[in-house]
């Protein structure tokens, strides 16, 4: 899939929810809270925040794994597959949850 292709998805799973807005220009990614919950990296992967539990089962279910930004991996990300980019409603849903997983957060941001 190609970037273009990967944004095209992205925004089209953001869009549906209404929950939130694509922020960044060379990187997309969506925040709440102040709290960063999903991301399109260099390396044209989408990777979103989730619970660990969450993270588990789709490891178990689609062999997702760590997501990584700029060579260091992101705490709580799992890199969507290319099984799962092709399912948009799954990409819907897990930006859902990953808007649900860090809204129970405290408030980011600076201090």
């Amino acid at each position: 899939m190609t970037r273009d292709d990967l944004i095209q998805r992205y925004e089209a799973a953001i869009a549906a929810s209404g929950r939130f807005e694509r922020k960044g220009k060379a990187n997309p990614y969506t925040s709440a809270n102040g709290h960063m919950f999903s991301q399109i990296n260099k390396d044209d992967q989408l990777g979103i925040r989730l619970p660990k539990s969450r993270q588990a089962e789709l490891l178990a279910e689609y062999g997702a794994g760590p997501f990584k930004s700029y060579g260091a991996t992101m705490r709580d990300y799992v890199c969507l597959t290319d099984d799962m980019l092709a399912m948009d409603g799954l990409i819907k849903a897990l930006l859902d949850e990953g808007f649900e997983f860090v809204s129970a957060m405290p408030p980011g941001g600076k201090k």
